[in-house]
């Protein structure tokens, strides 16, 4: 029996088997599991695993991708958020709606026993930007007082059934782990993982990444400015010395002398000769030897990938105190909003309303609800008094708990 159809049978041994974890809100998934290229498993395999270059995860160390994944990540990672009642809902008709929320806002702040709300969706936020893949396993514990817990998965290593029916009792994932045998793949249901796909496509079940979008502008790009690395480090020699007449010897001495006493010491070199040496250029000795034009259009390339303005990049070109206003607004409705609503619906739907059953809820970042903060206060002013919110409305809106109803004192 070859890999594949061991990988084939484990799968199918698995198929409809709802395999609890020993500990409730144990982790399945394995942390770093020990694959690197991943690939699918073979022809008459039901999975498919996201064929993802390996060289994606070294292109978002580079700095032109570091930094446009940390404009993105870390504004959307930093984001004051709220656990709210859904619209439809009114916290009256929601059972223990005041302790059940208090419950998820702690179960988010404290995700699991090493990881923060932000260091759980950094992780996620980067994965989702590099290859459109955002993977959380979800486990329920029991607790009233902290009723999931989640951890952050490779995406790269979680394979899709394309067969899946929607059947919540069928594993619709699995991940890899590299190993041999019964453990090569963990089955995961729908429930237990929260899969994030940017830029979903009918004709594949994986996304897309922003990071695979701009992977051959950056190939372009590294390859231009290393070729300017060694160009503007003396390393490519861009001239050349030409000596009329000269002898054998003559040329054979003046290399040795230039090697030996000048080349390196910062002396002054001092030649006596019938006919002055001339120097060959081999370029125009100008900064367009440098193609910066080139790789500055390949920044704009790159930007364009992420949804954000080449300012944000560095290129400063033709921009002033307007148009980085209007860049920066545009930077925010483009590149963090649709990343942003995307994530908060995922823990709306997945978490609360498939895991925990809670349809109750939703999660919202306040910060996407209006930018500007005068603004947005006298719009809520503005319906305050004509009455087309309430007080507990906008204290809602706000992230503010209710106000406290006055004891009342017998008399």
């Amino acid at each position: 029996m070859n890999l594949a159809s061991t990988l084939k049978n484990t799968w199918h041994r698995l198929t409809g088997v709802h395999a609890n974890a020993a500990t409730e809100g144990a982790r399945k998934t394995a942390l770093l599991p020990s694959i690197l290229s991943p690939l699918r498993i073979g022809a008459n395999s039901p999975a498919l695993l996201k064929p993802t270059p390996a060289n994606l995860r070294r292109f978002a160390e580079t700095p032109v991708a570091r930094r446009a994944i940390n404009l993105v990540k870390d504004k959307i990672a930093s984001m004051d958020w709220q656990v709210r009642v859904r619209r439809g809902y009114t916290t009256a008709e929601v059972p223990d709606a005041v302790a059940r929320l208090k419950a998820l806002r702690r179960s988010l702040e404290e995700p699991n026993s090493s990881d923060s709300f932000r260091t759980l969706f950094e992780q996620v936020i980067e994965d989702t930007l590099v290859g459109g893949f955002g993977a959380i396993e979800m486990e329920t514990t029991g607790d009233d007082q902290s009723p999931f817990r989640l951890y952050a998965v490779d995406g790269a290593t979680i394979q899709v059934d394309p067969a899946w029916k929607g059947d919540p009792a069928q594993p619709r994932y699995a991940q890899q782990t590299g190993r041999i045998g019964t453990d090569a793949l963990i089955p995961l249901l729908d429930a237990e993982l929260m899969y994030i796909r940017l830029n979903p496509r009918s004709h594949t079940p994986f996304g897309l990444g922003r990071l695979e979008v701009a992977f051959e502008t950056i190939t372009q790009f590294l390859g231009a400015n290393r070729y300017a690395g060694r160009l503007a480090s003396n390393s490519v020699v861009q001239y050349a010395l030409w000596l009329n007449e000269a002898t054998p010897g003559q040329h054979d001495r003046l290399i040795r002398w230039w090697q030996d006493e000048i080349e390196g010491t910062g002396r002054v070199p001092i030649l006596s000769s019938e006919n002055k040496p001339e120097v060959l250029r081999f370029a125009g000795g100008t900064d367009a030897d440098l193609h910066i034009a080139w790789q500055q259009f390949l920044l704009v390339m790159i930007a364009n990938a992420f949804d954000l303005p080449p300012m944000l990049l560095g290129l400063t070109q033709d921009v002033n105190k307007s148009t980085a206003s209007e860049m920066a607004d545009e930077a925010f409705a483009s590149a963090i909003v649709p990343v942003a609503k995307l994530l908060a619906e995922h823990i709306t739907r997945d978490l609360f309303a498939k895991r925990l059953g809670w349809r109750e809820f939703e999660f919202v970042f306040n910060d996407l609800e209006s930018r500007d903060e005068t603004e947005e206060l006298n719009i809520q002013i503005q319906l305050l008094q004509n009455k087309v919110l309430s007080i507990a409305e906008v204290r809602q809106q706000r992230g503010l708990p209710p106000i406290p109803e006055p004891a009342v004192t017998p008399e």
